[in-house]
């Protein structure tokens, strides 16, 4: 543990909570892509099939099962609680072209050829990706809520304070997982122009507006 992995926990912590509110203070959905919250889903139950048979700390334990059981009820949420207001028409972007490449890839590139060892390297291509949909979805509908912007903002925080956390390891620990750090690379690009247009825009109480 690390200042910097700290910080990103609390980011990825603080993106959840901002995403549950949203949805429960507005009794809504819209907006946001139930695609992108399978995925995420996807991401944390094959990371921690490990949950009941490997301890590492309370704290650990704690970040598992609430990541684990928030993702399961912001699913529920979207496509049950709230179903009425959640915008299937726009959220169109096909899971199996993400799910399928990166089922291959955790097959093919990986630490060691194991179920559990696949399954994690799967999350952590996955989750790289993960988001997609979602950016889609704004893209395709124009604008993206304030609430829905902080909540991705504090998403991709949570991904480059990680990519400054594995430095940190690699200098002080000599500890460097490069599946780990490609795919939080190719996270954390993926929301650079949303970054950009947060920081231009949504700061300056404008609603973000992402190119079609």
């Amino acid at each position: 543990m690390n200042a910097f992995r700290l910080v990103g926990d609390l980011c990825h912590l603080a993106a959840i909570v901002l995403l549950l509110l949203k949805i429960w203070k507005s009794r809504s959905v819209a907006g946001l892509s139930g695609k992108s919250q399978i995925l995420f889903g996807l991401v944390f139950v094959t990371r921690y099939l490990d949950l009941v048979t490997n301890f590492v700390s309370p704290y650990n334990t704690i970040m598992k099962v609430f990541f684990l059981s928030s993702s399961i009820a912001t699913v529920y949420l979207i496509y049950t609680k709230f179903k009425a207001t959640y915008d299937g028409n726009h959220d169109t972007f096909r899971m199996e072209f993400l799910l399928i490449p990166c089922a291959l890839l955790a097959i093919v590139v990986n630490h060691e050829f194991s179920p559990m060892e696949i399954l994690w390297t799967f999350s952590i291509y996955l989750e790289a990706v993960a988001i997609l949909p979602q950016l889609f979805m704004i893209s395709k509908t124009g604008e993206a809520e304030t609430i829905t912007s902080h909540y991705l903002f504090a998403l991709g925080s949570y991904r480059g304070l990680y990519i400054m956390n594995w430095l940190y390891r690699y200098y002080y620990e000599n500890n460097f997982d490069v599946i780990a750090v490609v795919a939080g690379i190719v996270q954390t690009v993926l929301y650079c122009d949303f970054f950009y247009l947060y920081i231009t825009k949504v700061l300056q109480g404008k609603k973000l507006q992402l190119p079609a």
